[in-house]
């Protein structure tokens, strides 16, 4: 009777362990598919870039760019005559005066210091740290 019931354990033990084994293999099955699926999408990114890549060197050819220039902007030579000396610069602004005429920088500029910090909290100029040290400083003796 105990032989019987321990042919029943070792064959249930197999059966277990046979369950184990094909669920490892079929784990892996998976893994390796998702691993082949991964492997062709990255070789599919790695065409597209190397497509992408030959067209902007197709794209960004001088002579493509030159002759797009020729026939979309017609631009003319530059003459001789457009060059100038530096002599004939204008002279810079004074100190004071400001180059720009941008109003907005003009308001930047002028801004003046608010006189609390928020609503509830005085500025930094209404607490000075000096008034609290004043007392305790007049109460000591001076040497």
């Amino acid at each position: 009777m105990i032989l019987r019931l321990l042919n029943f354990a070792v064959i249930g033990a197999l059966v277990l362990a046979a369950a184990y084994v094909y669920r490892i293999k079929f784990n892996s099955t998976v893994q390796a598919e998702h691993l082949a699926k991964l492997t062709s999408e990255v070789r599919h990114e790695r065409d597209s870039i190397a497509a992408l890549r030959a067209e902007w060197g197709e794209l960004d050819n001088p002579a493509r760019i030159q002759g797009l220039a020729n026939r979309f902007l017609h631009l003319k030579p530059i003459a001789p005559t457009q060059f100038d000396t530096l002599d004939h610069l204008p002279d810079r602004p004074a100190d004071g005066a400001s180059a720009s005429t941008d109003p907005i920088a003009g308001i930047i500029e002028n801004l003046e210091e608010p006189e609390m910090a928020t609503g509830s909290i005085p500025a930094a100029a209404d607490t000075a740290p000096d008034s609290a040290a004043a007392p305790a400083a007049a109460g000591a003796p001076s040497q």
